[in-house]
């Protein structure tokens, strides 16, 4: 059974590294912010665990919340405008 997890990680680290792996783009408007989560070897394995994130997300009061399961290679994972914390309330 371990062979089968090296194989699937080093699938996804090949298609990460073309950029056709699966991520989740967690969008929201307050603070005004874009996630990105994964890599993913299929849509439906990142739409199993995105749950979760969007529950952080909400723990952490953010609004405005957009999905989107994306084909890409982020540069970064997480992208915030300059807008100082205090200002978001």
């Amino acid at each position: 059974m371990g062979g089968g997890i090296k194989v699937r990680e080093l699938l996804i680290d090949l298609l990460d590294s073309l950029g056709w792996a699966v991520w989740l783009e967690i969008i929201t408007e307050r603070p005004q912010c874009i996630y990105y989560f994964g890599p993913f070897l299929t849509q439906q394995e990142a739409i199993s665990h995105q749950e979760g994130y969007l529950q952080d997300l909400k723990e952490e009061k953010s609004v405005g919340i957009t999905v989107r399961i994306v084909r890409c290679k982020p540069r970064e994972l997480t992208i915030c405008s300059d807008v100082p914390p205090d200002d978001w309330i």
